[in-house]
This record gives structure tokens, sequence and C-alpha cells, in this order.
């Protein structure tokens, strides 16, 4: 499904919640989308402005790339 509209982390978390039965941390969602070249946006918050706190575990990654693929941010 391709959505002209860009989704929001709660959409994603959402269809992940729903699709896979876990819901992602943003900070995952980031990660996985700084790895595919999406851009996120750096958190007013974040500490470290070059590093990841928390990366996303390899095991989760799937599961939020499928999300990606639904809401065709990725092929």
């Amino acid at each position: 499904m391709t959505n002209p509209i860009k989704p929001t982390y709660s959409d994603i978390q959402k269809w992940i919640r729903e699709n896979h039965g876990f819901v992602p941390k943003s900070c995952w969602i980031a990660h996985v989308k700084e790895l595919h070249g999406l851009n996120p946006r750096i958190a007013g918050n974040r500490i470290l402005k070059d590093a990841r706190a928390v990366p996303c575990p390899e095991n989760k990654r799937g599961a939020i790339e499928d999300a990606f693929r639904h809401f065709g941010m990725i092929n």
C-alpha cells in the first residue's frame, strides 16, 4: 500500500503492534530510518548528536522494515 501522507512514528508503532505483536521504541524507528537513508530528524533531547544510545536490536529491524514497506517508505 502506498500512502501519499508521510506516516508518523505513532502510525508505524500501531501497525507493528497489530501485525508483529510488539511496540517498537521511537529511537528504534529512527535508527532504521537512518539505516535506509530516510533522514530522521534529530530529537531535541538527544544527548549524543552523532551516536545512538539505544540502537534497534537486529531481531526487531525486520518488523520495522515491513512497516516502512507497508507505508511506501522503502521498496
